[in-house]
């Protein structure tokens, strides 16, 4: 078998790139993942041979058997990060080794072979070099990369494919959320992900369960769906594609712990680190629906929000059940500190802050 180490990328020339004047139309108002660069990167890999035939090309469609795996048994797992235009004039990705440990992490749960995440790294590196005029400008704005992997091996048998297909792809954008507050409904009928399930695996799967839930918020009038717990139903995990966190009046902040169930979110993850070394009490523990409800009315609660590599940091100003609707704190616009959290990780993304823990990797 062949070591990933000793790779090579084959750089295949674009017969037809984007013209700038192309790009800077598509890129003035982008809506999320609509607009695609001009590259891709892909690596491929089958059984008794490992990685192989890895090169940055041309974006294009790709011809798959109609029995490929990924079709009939989801073998599907992904990530999701950002390349930022820095202070200094140069683009950076936050935390792309967080991102490759999880993803070998997914490929573990879901029975597929570990990309080593020096190969990850250096795939997603030469992406954003060959559309490096694609990250835009602005606050809000970033290139959304999205690296992900599915079985290509045909065959309708049911077990581990045999071959899978890496690719790198992006597009440019703006903000997740449009300003202000989020409103969320608490779905009653569904659950995410149970113990023992593949709720903290990335994979496809786990969105496409979630669909008809945000259907459900959507026709109640939210922007997104919290999900509660599988066995009691009643302890808030995470919302359909984000992390929660609840800040108390007391300035102290609480997220659900993980146990299986929830995404280990490295935007989480940098969240709790940064709220600690700013002095803030930082605890991981359950949070029942019926609590969080009770705090917001009495003002306990003071502010809640969502984080995720897509909307960073967004309040949650509503919450909403088939009981009736609490606002939390204004209702309107984020609070003291989930507007000093946001600040603080924005302003490390983007060069502005030490960068104390090595976090940002400059790619140009």
């Amino acid at each position: 078998m062949s070591s990933a180490e000793d790779l090579t990328f084959t750089h295949l020339p674009h017969p037809d790139p984007t013209s700038p004047e192309k790009r800077a139309e598509l890129m003035a108002n982008p809506s999320f993942g609509r607009v695609a660069t001009d590259h891709m990167v892909m690596i491929r890999y089958k059984e008794g041979k490992g990685w192989y035939d890895a090169q940055v090309m041309p974006r294009g469609p790709l011809t798959l058997d109609p029995s490929a795996a990924v079709l009939h048994y989801a073998q599907e797992i992904f990530e999701g990060l950002k390349a930022f235009r820095t202070s200094e004039g140069g683009i950076a990705i936050f935390r792309p080794e967080a991102n490759a440990q999880r993803f070998q992490k997914s490929a573990e749960r879901m029975a597929m072979p570990q990309l080593p995440a020096k190969l990850f790294i250096e795939a997603v590196d030469l992406f954003v070099k060959a559309d490096q005029d694609w990250v835009p400008e602005g606050e809000n704005a970033s290139l959304y990369i999205r690296p992900f992997m599915f079985a290509n091996d045909a065959f309708l048998g049911v077990k581990p494919a045999s071959e899978y297909i890496f690719l790198v792809i992006g597009a440019p954008v703006g903000a997740y959320f449009s300003s202000g507050a989020v409103t969320v409904w608490v779905s009653e009928t569904y659950t995410r992900a149970a113990p023992g399930g593949t709720g903290a695996a990335k994979c496809g799967g786990n969105y496409a369960g979630s669909l008809l839930a945000q259907a459900e918020a959507k026709y109640n009038g939210c922007d997104q769906v919290v999900f509660l717990d599988a066995v009691k139903h009643r302890f808030v995990e995470e919302m359909g594609g984000m992390n929660i966190f609840f800040v108390f009046e007391d300035g102290s902040i609480a997220t659900p712990p993980l146990t299986g169930t929830i995404l280990p979110g490295i935007t989480r993850d940098s969240i709790l680190t940064i709220a600690s070394e700013n002095g803030l009490t930082v605890r991981e523990e359950p949070y029942a629906i019926d609590q969080w409800l009770e705090d917001a009315k009495s003002g306990h609660l003071t502010e809640a929000f969502a984080c995720g590599t897509a909307a960073a940091i967004s309040p949650i100003g509503t919450v909403k059940t088939r009981e009736g609707e609490v606002k939390i704190g204004s209702g309107t616009s984020a609070g003291q500190v989930t507007g000093a959290l946001r600040t603080a990780l924005l302003g490390t993304q983007r060069g502005r802050v030490p960068d104390s823990h090595n976090w940002v990797h400059r790619v140009i």
